[in-house]
C-alpha cells in the first residue's frame, strides 16, 4: 500500500491539532513487561458504556457508504468472505482514518491514560498516523503471522500499537496471538503471499519462524493491549457466533520518516512544548 517516502510528520494539518503536554509513565509491572515480552495489557482501561458508542457510529458510518453519502475521511474495506451478508455493517473488515475528525476516536486517540505511555516508551513528541476499527464478524478470516513493521517501514522505530477490545476476544472468535520475546527480532524479510480465498490481497506471512511460544491474548471488553512494531502476532478465524470488534491506534515519533499509505493520517498528539494536561 505504500505510495511514497517522506517526512511523514508534517502530514498533519494545524486545522485539527490534538497535541497536548503529558507525563511520561508505565507501571512498573507494565515496564517489565515491555522489556521482557513486547507487550502490556491495560485491563479495564476504558468502560462498558463507552465501547457500545463505537460500534453503533461504525454501523452509521457503513450505512452512509452504502448509499454514497459523505463518511469524510473515513475509508472502509470489505470482508470478502461476507460478501453477501444482508447489512451494510455485516460486509465490513475494516475502517481507517478515524482518529482526526470522528469525536468518539479523536477521544480515544487523545485518552491522556494513553499517551503518557506512549511517550514513557518512545517520547514526548508523538504522532498518532493510523486508526482501524476491525469488525471481525462471525466467518469472517484471520491475519497470518507479521510484524507491524514489516508493513511500516518508518524510522525511527519501534512504533507503538493500542488494540482496545470493544467485544470480548475469546478462543473461539479469532483473538491475537503473540510470540513473547520476539519484538527484539529484525523484521522478517522472508514472507509468502497469504493465499487463501477471500485473504486480503495486502496480507502476507512469516515463514521459517518459532512459533512454538505463542499464547493467546485473551481480553474483556475494555482491555487494552500496548504492543511493539516487531512483535510477532497473528489472528485466527472468527468461528463463534459473535463479533470480535476492536479499535486498533498507531503512535510513532515526531520527526519519523516512511512510506506513506493511503490509509495513513499524521496527527500530533503529543508535544513537549504545549501546556501540560492535568
Amino acid at each position: 500500500m505504500a505510495v511514497g517516502r517522506a517526512t511523514v510528520n508534517n502530514m498533519a494539518g494545524s486545522q485539527y491539532r490534538n497535541s497536548q503536554r503529558v507525563a511520561p509513565y508505565l507501571a512498573a509491572s507494565e515496564r517489565a513487561s515491555w522489556d521482557r515480552d513486547g507487550f502490556f495489557v491495560v485491563e479495564r482501561f476504558i468502560s462498558q458504556p463507552r465501547l457500545s458508542p463505537l460500534i453503533e457510529r461504525i454501523q452509521q458510518i457503513a450505512e452512509i457508504a452504502e448509499v454514497g453519502g459523505d463518511i469524510g475521511d473515513a475509508m472502509l474495506t470489505r470482508e470478502l468472505i461476507l460478501a453477501n451478508e444482508p447489512t451494510p455493517a455485516g460486509r465490513i473488515s475494516k475502517v481507517f482514518k478515524l482518529h482526526r475528525r470522528e469525536p468518539l476516536f479523536n477521544a480515544l486517540a487523545t485518552d491522556t491514560r494513553l499517551l503518557s505511555r506512549v511517550a514513557a516508551l518512545i517520547g514526548d513528541n508523538v504522532d498518532c498516523f493510523l486508526s482501524q476499527f476491525i469488525f471481525k464478524h462471525p466467518g469472517a478470516l484471520g491475519q497470518p503471522w507479521h510484524q507491524d513493521s514489516f508493513y511500516f517501514r518508518m524510522h525511527p522505530e519501534p512504533q507503538i500499537g493500542a488494540w482496545l477490545a470493544v467485544t470480548e476476544a475469546r478462543i473461539d472468535n479469532g483473538p491475537l496471538w503473540v510470540v513473547p520475546g520476539s519484538h527484539r527480532e529484525p523484521i522478517h524479510e522472508s514472507v509468502v503471499r497469504d493465499l487463501r480465498a477471500h485473504a486480503d490481497p495486502f496480507y502476507v506471512e512469516i515463514t521459517g519462524a518459532d512459533t512454538s511460544t505463542e499464547i493467546p491474548v485473551l481480553m474483556n471488553p475494555g482491555d487494552l493491549l500496548v504492543f511493539h512494531s516487531h512483535l510477532r502476532h497473528r489472528s485466527t478465524d472468527n468461528h463463534s457466533h459473535d463479533d470480535r470488534a476492536s479499535m486498533v491506534l498507531h503512535y510513532a515519533q515526531q520527526g519519523t520518516t516512511g512510506f506513506i499509505a493511503p490509509n495513513h493520517d499524521w496527527m500530533p498528539v503529543v508535544r513537549s512544548g504545549d501546556t501540560a494536561t492535568e
